[in-house]
Parts: C-alpha cells; structure tokens; sequence
C-alpha cells in the first residue's frame, strides 16, 4: 500500500486551501478528487451564477483573484479558470478520478479506499468535499405524490428548458431568489417559502457589504463554535430581487400544502396543475465516506469537530464547512484562514507521533 503524509478529499476550494497550507508546514499531502479537474462544484453550478463577493475579496491565500476591476462580482466560468490556475500553480500531486469511497483507522493512521480498489496508508486525512455532492431534498407535503418534474437546484442550468412553463421554485435563500427571478423572465414563477425572504443590503454607503464585515472584523470573528446549527443568510440584493418580488416576477406565496397528480394545493385550498419544482433547499456536507469511522460524524452524518478538528478523531480535520469557524469558513475569501490553523494543528499532531 502507498503511504503519504496527509489525504486531502476533495479539490475544490476548500481542499486546494488545505493543500497550501499543508505545503507551507513542510507536510506532503495528496490531494484526491473525484472528478476530472480540480475545481470542485464550481463547473456544476448554474450558468448565470456570480460570486455574492467582489474579486477584491474572493482570493485564495498566495493568489488573488485576476482583473482589473477589483469590484466586479466574478461569473461562475472565472471562479472555475481561477481555480484550475491555483491548481496549477500548487507544487503538489493532484490526483484527478480518485473518489474516496471510505477511511478507516488504523494503527499507523489512516486507510483511505478509493473507488476501484486503490488504497491509500495516510497519517492524517483532511475531509474537503463541500456539500454539492450532497444535495438537500427535504420531505414537503405532497412532493411524493406529485408527477410532475421535480429537481434540485443541482441539476439547474438555465431557463430555456423551462420557457413557457408553470414553474414553483422552494427556498428562500441567495440560490432560491436568483433561480426564480431569473426563471420569471421566461416562464410562470411562484417562488414558495415557509416565511417571507429577508434581504440585506449588497452596498453600504457606496461599499458592498465584504468591505464592512472584513473592516468590522466580523467576517473572521471565531463565532462558529457558539453555533448548534448555522444561522439562515438573508439574501444579499443590490434592489433587483426585492423589486422583482414586489412586482410579482416572481410571485412569492406560503409553502403548498398537498399534491394530486400534476396539481399542487395551496393554503388557500387552491388546486393548481404545475410543471416543475425546483429544490433550492440547500445542501448538507458530503461525507458519506466517513460513516464507517466510528466518532467522526453524528446520527444525522453531520461531523462531529471543533473548529474544524474531528473531536474523536486524531488525525482528522475538516475544512469548508458552513460557519466551520466564521461567517467567511466555507468562502474563497475565508477558507484558507480555516485551513491554515488546520494544517497547524495537523503538523502539531504529526510531530507528536
């Protein structure tokens, strides 16, 4: 069995930033990721998707974002050259196609087994797989028995499949409001929430908001570990969004109630034949891989850690969850301060040993 340092799982932002950092304390990690580049969900999204951050404040640490306009809020397609370029640019082994199927301990470390039956032997293991992988579908009333066409936000690209059509988009956050303003331009939208949507201002004073959580210091304030779950984000709104609801494109209306066929009931006792849903209902983290390792993740596959570093679990550290240690933890902007104190504290615990 080959036996390196330290397996980092996945190769998106948050497992390229603990690559760095690993690299900087003098460590030799590899990085798997299961696709065929190292650019994480971002090649997945939505393609009207833009960063909610300006390029001033979307770099990873020892690259910042390119252009000349620091105040533009990159396109999905720039996020994802971006970050081939900072793959690129690492001095480590990258290995593409390599999906981690499960870790298991042992007495040395870690077993780190891959689909088709690759193996790995690693000191430590670094969980940076995001959540895209693990889509959130939660059990609404009636979903099961609707026929029409139901899909996560995952599995959305744009609006022209949908043109002409009876569309209900769930959710009520960033994702959910952009998916069905942008879907209201060619189709019949009702956007269905549980409560009305909250919107914060994207500019301050003439600054986007980035400019005073960062100046404020709140963006890295340690405020993750006073969280039992993280807090719901209001939708950030330069005053399109919320005009846009305002004038009912789209309509926003409560949660239905029920379904029959192809008909979805409303509160009202309504019965409306509809053609698509679309779950913008989040994500949970994909960790799937972690279940067999005893201590690492709770009933619910969530993991168990503080700040990042797995609570029972030596040698296992996360990086990239939501609110992991701040508001910024699962962000370009953020992520590599989380992975820096991770790759600390790794190298600590190696030293040990």
């Amino acid at each position: 069995m080959e036996h390196i340092d330290v397996a980092v799982i996945g190769g998106g932002q948050s497992g390229l930033a603990a690559t760095h950092a690993l690299l900087r304390r003098g460590l030799r990690p590899v990085l798997l990721e299961a696709s065929d580049r190292a650019a994480g969900s971002w090649p997945h999204y939505y393609d009207s998707l833009t960063l909610f951050s300006p390029a001033r404040y979307s770099s990873l640490p020892g690259m910042p974002f390119p252009g000349a306009d620091r105040d533009r809020y990159p396109h999905r397609d720039e996020v994802v050259a971006y970050l081939t370029a900072y793959a690129d640019r690492l001095d480590a082994e990258i290995r593409t196609g390599s999906r981690v199927s499960a870790v298991r301990r042992t007495s040395d470390g870690f077993e780190v087994k891959l689909e088709g039956g690759g193996r790995l032997s690693a000191l430590a293991v670094v969980a940076a797989s995001g959540t895209f992988g693990h889509p959130h579908r939660p059990a609404l009333p009636g979903l099961q028995e609707f026929t029409g066409q139901v899909l996560h936000a995952a599995d959305y690209r744009s609006q022209t499949p949908f043109a002409g059509r009876r569309v209900v988009v769930v959710g009520a956050g960033n994702s959910a409001v952009q998916i069905a303003a942008e879907l209201a331009e060619a189709a019949r939208v009702t956007l269905a929430t549980r409560r009305p949507v909250k919107f914060a201002a994207q500019r301050i004073l003439g600054r986007d908001l980035h400019f005073w959580t960062t100046r404020t210091g709140l963006d890295a304030a340690p405020l993750g570990r006073f969280l039992t779950r993280p807090p719901t984000q209001p939708v950030l709104d330069d005053g399109r969004y919320r005009a846009a609801l305002a004038a009912g494109q789209p309509e926003r209306r409560p949660l239905f109630t029920g379904a029959d066929g192809a008909k979805l009931v409303w509160p009202n006792g309504q019965r409306e034949e509809v053609d698509a849903i679309v779950l913008a209902t989040g994500y949970r983290p994909d960790l799937l891989y972690l279940a067999g390792l005893d201590g690492a993740l709770d009933a619910a596959g969530n993991p168990w850690h503080r700040e990042g570093l797995a609570a029972g679990v030596p040698g296992l550290a996360f990086v990239g969850l939501e609110w992991q240690r701040s508001l910024s933890s699962n962000s370009l902007r953020g992520v590599g301060r989380d992975a820096e104190r991770i790759a600390r504290r790794l190298a600590a615990h190696l030293a040990r040993r």
